[in-house]
């Protein structure tokens, strides 16, 4: 069969200009640019809400992440009690406040 048809031999592939460092640039360059758009924001967001419900006390005027606007009246461990209406107290979970009030938001209290 080799009368008819050669044999092909497969030639050297050339090394990438560069070398394996800047095969792997853009991979890095897109890790950097996710860091500081989406990861180090998203950190920085979630610590200060962290420390914010830690120094959650009562009295303090309120949003929840449901839209919900009270006043603390009692504050636990994971739950906090959140005056809604006056004479009306429902049980909140602590990291469902989204927001601290300046105080006075709420009228008539």
């Amino acid at each position: 069969m080799d009368l008819f048809v050669t044999t092909a031999w497969a030639q050297d592939a050339g090394a990438a200009p560069g070398g394996a460092w800047m095969q792997l640039l853009p991979l890095v360059l897109i890790f950097v640019v996710f860091y500081f758009l989406l990861i180090r924001p998203q950190t920085k967001r979630a610590k200060e809400h962290k420390e914010m419900v830690g120094k959650l006390q009562s009295g303090d005027e309120v949003v929840t992440t449901g839209g919900l606007l009270g006043r603390i009246t009692e504050v636990g461990d994971n739950f906090i009690a959140l005056e809604v209406a006056s004479g009306v107290v429902i049980k909140v979970q602590r990291f469902q406040v989204a927001q601290l009030m300046p105080k006075g938001t709420i009228k008539g209290g």
